[in-house]
């Protein structure tokens, strides 16, 4: 049975708005990640690594996995506080 992990990728440091992170991704865990001998980088002989799928929603995602018989875990994205204080709290001296 093929193995899979659903989840809302993170920004990178390049990026500072947070709008294509709307989207949910499927993507396969690899079966036998391995050490190429001759160059040194990680290697796999399962095709299934490079295949990434997006989905507008998480049910959409878990739907897609159940109908494929895919086992799937999902990944909670974790919820952002923002601490709203102005410029001149910098200065100040708490």
């Amino acid at each position: 049975m093929k193995k899979a992990k659903i989840y809302i990728p993170t920004k990178t440091a390049m990026q500072s708005g947070r709008g294509k992170l709307k989207r949910w991704v499927l993507e396969f865990e690899t079966k036998d990640p391995a050490i190429n001998p001759f160059m040194g980088w990680e290697t796999s002989t399962d095709t299934l690594e490079e295949v990434i799928l997006k989905f507008p929603s998480k049910e959409k995602a878990i739907e897609y996995a159940e109908n494929n018989n895919i086992s799937y875990k999902v990944v909670e994205p974790k919820k952002k506080e923002f601490v709203i204080k102005s410029y001149a709290d910098n200065f100040l001296k708490n």
